[in-house]
Order: structure tokens, then sequence, then C-alpha cells
């Protein structure tokens, strides 16, 4: 279940995706459809969230930010001799 870091309150236009960054500041690209080429995000919003290990950050449908604890599965790696 995710939880709500940041209320920020972005409205969405059709045909961009929204993510958080490394810096914590919410970014508007344009998604790539068909031979239209995407790219070339700008700075939304500022709301410079702190990033903590093991979460996934995102924008979610009200336009806030928001975080879940990413799950880590598959093989366990075998230790070197």
């Amino acid at each position: 279940m995710a939880e709500k870091v940041a209320k920020v309150g972005i409205k969405r236009k059709k045909g961009y995706l929204y993510y958080v960054d490394k810096k914590g500041n919410i970014v508007e690209t344009k998604m790539a459809r068909g031979q239209a080429k995407g790219g070339g995000g700008k700075v939304v919003a500022k709301p410079c969230v702190e990033k903590a290990k093991g979460y996934l950050y995102f924008v979610d449908k009200k336009g806030d930010v928001s975080r879940a604890k990413m799950l880590r599965g598959g093989k366990k790696k075998k230790k070197k001799r």
C-alpha cells in the first residue's frame, strides 16, 4: 500500500508522463507515440522530497507524491569460494 509523502495537486495533461527525479522534484515529459519522439523533461513542481532507500516514489492520480515499499525478490546469488 502506498503512503502520501507530499501534497502538490498538479494537473496532469494527456500524453505526458510524470515522475519524481533524483532531487525529489516532479518532472513532466512528453510520451513517445509511434513516429513522434518523446523526452525533454521539465520540472513542474519542486516539493524537494527526501527519498529513503527501499521505496519507490511516484506521482499518484491526485497529482501528489506518494511512495510504496519496493518488493525485492528473485533468486539468491551463489557465494563465491
